[in-house]
Order: C-alpha cells, then structure tokens, then sequence
C-alpha cells in the first residue's frame, strides 16, 4: 500500500511540474514567409493563451487581422487553423523558449506545405 502511495504521490509531482513549466506564448510573434518564387513576406501572430486554449489573429501583407480557430496548447506543442480564401490551413508547432517551429498545410492541393520559425516580440 505505502508503495502504491508513493508512486501515486511521484505522479502528482510530475503532472503539476508540467503543468507549472507548460509555455505560455501570450504575445506577438513574427515570420518570413518564403514562396515558392524565391520571394518572402512578414507575417505577425498574436496569441492569447488560457490554460490550453489558444486564440489569437496573423496578420500578412493585405493588413487586416485574420482569426485563428481550433487553438491548443500542449505542453510544449500548439495547433491552430486559419481560413483564407476559402481554404483552411492548418498549423502544427513545437515551442521552444522564443522560438516557434510551426509546419502548415493547407486542405487545398494548391498551396504547397511550409515550415517557418516564429520569433518572439520583444
């Protein structure tokens, strides 16, 4: 019993420590988006992240803030969806201290799969 205890006791130390050192990535962050020309554009994410919920907006060249839906966090991974003429992208990303390596694809065959590298605002 005292060891079914002490495990049971190891696993809630474990579970709050990743809980205590989840990332928070609450703010702005930026990119350089290459296309498949060779050419490349910024693009700005704002995140809000509450516990495991995340939302937020990125903003391209056309300037207005697009909405990002479907939004999580966790641990050190986040996901989130973008709509953008008509097409839905998805983006999968691993958090790491100020950096963002997040990987897209889109649901149209048109608009070729990326990796980008998020920095954060300071």
């Amino acid at each position: 019993m005292k060891k079914l205890m002490r495990m049971g006791a190891a696993t809630l130390v474990v579970l709050c420590a990743t809980i205590v050192f989840a990332a928070d990535i609450t703010g702005t962050w930026s990119t350089e988006m290459k296309t498949p020309d060779g050419n490349s554009f910024s693009l700005s994410f704002t995140f809000k992240q509450d516990g495991a919920k995340l939302t937020g907006s990125v903003t391209g060249p056309q300037g207005d803030p697009i909405d990002i839906s479907n939004g999580k966090v966790d641990g050190d991974k986040l996901s989130f969806d973008v709509e953008f003429n008509g097409s839905t992208i998805k983006h999968d990303g691993v958090i790491n201290g100020d950096e963002i390596k997040l990987t897209t694809k889109s649901d149209n065959p048109d608009f070729p799969t990326s990796e980008m590298t998020l920095k954060r605002g300071k």
